[in-house]
């Protein structure tokens, strides 16, 4: 199905209010993404342009800048949360689990939610099965938790027109790739209703310093920027505020202040709560529970 298809335009203002526990006007969900960069591929992004305007493979410099986020910045980004007591939810190839696995046990030893991110970083359209990758991804990230998560994000949000089913299929209960609200909604699947999280692609250190090339502290200002209006907003209606970091660049000594400071403003405030994807997907259940079909006139 395309996604006009699986659900209805459906204006915010048109909507019943989704109340948050304790009158709580934003839940912050913060997302940490681990990943593997095969050498034997091209790299998934770059910082440097290649010297001839050709890129060469294998790519050592831009393996080795993501190779520092995990030997170096995962640290760093997972001693923030500890001090401040904030759960993630962790977008992780399975691979990390067989590559990474002291970062994949910290995550879980700290009772990180899990969430499918592919087998290893790749869009999804390169998957020559990418339903045997779904189940194969989900399969190792159960066996090194115990258990099967119940949320996906897919290599920089890619999904085919059939992705969606073969999630479902597999048991995922809701998806991050769909950037389109404020709020969780259903959408439809052959295998019933998936919910859509508020996943953030502005929000996001990608989006942020390798793509738009601001500096270190826009991080701040663009966050701060979302949260207060998402705060005065949420005196109505209550919304979700998305945080997404990657270790080899927030997790860098130049700008893990500012992440750490982000966290610190958030912290602060009265009537704002810090969930994983899998604590917001049970609230949003509860307050308007899955339907078989996405309801049209709701999604």
């Amino acid at each position: 199905m395309k996604p006009l298809d699986r659900l209805t335009y459906s204006p915010i203002i048109e909507r019943p209010v989704l109340s948050l526990p304790g009158n709580a006007r934003v839940a912050v969900w913060v997302i940490v993404n681990v990943e593997v960069w095969d050498i034997g591929r091209l790299m998934p992004r770059q910082v440097l342009p290649p010297p001839t305007g050709l890129t060469q493979q294998p790519d050592v410099p831009h393996w080795s800048w993501h190779e520092y986020g995990m030997r170096v910045g995962f640290w760093r980004v997972k001693a923030a949360l500890d001090r401040l007591g904030i759960v993630p939810s962790l977008t992780c190839n399975a691979r990390v689990c067989e590559v990474y696995p002291q970062v994949a046990a910290a995550a879980r030893d700290g009772n990180w939610e899990f969430m499918g991110h592919s087998y290893d970083q790749r869009p999804i359209h390169s998957e020559p099965d990418q339903r045997a990758m779904i189940g194969r991804s989900l399969d190792i990230l159960e066996r090194f938790t115990g258990k099967r998560p119940v949320g996906w994000l897919s290599p920089g949000l890619t999904e085919t027109l059939y992705t969606p089913e073969y999630l479902a299929e597999a048991g995922v209960r809701y998806i991050a790739d769909w950037v389109i609200d404020d709020e969780p909604v259903w959408i439809d699947t052959e295998h019933g209703a998936l919910a859509a999280m508020p996943y953030t692609v502005e929000l996001n250190d990608i989006a942020m310093m390798p793509v738009q090339h601001h500096a270190a502290s826009e991080f701040v200002s663009r966050c701060t920027d979302q949260f207060e209006r998402l705060y005065e907003e949420g005196r109505q209606r209550p919304k979700i505020m998305a945080i997404a970091v990657h270790p080899y660049i927030s997790g860098v000594p130049h700008r893990i202040r500012y992440f750490e400071q982000v966290l610190e403003m958030l912290r602060s405030k009265p009537g704002v709560v810090f969930w994983t994807g899998e604590r917001i997907l049970n609230w949003f259940e509860r307050t308007l529970p899955r339907p078989k079909a996405a309801s049209r006139a709701r999604s």
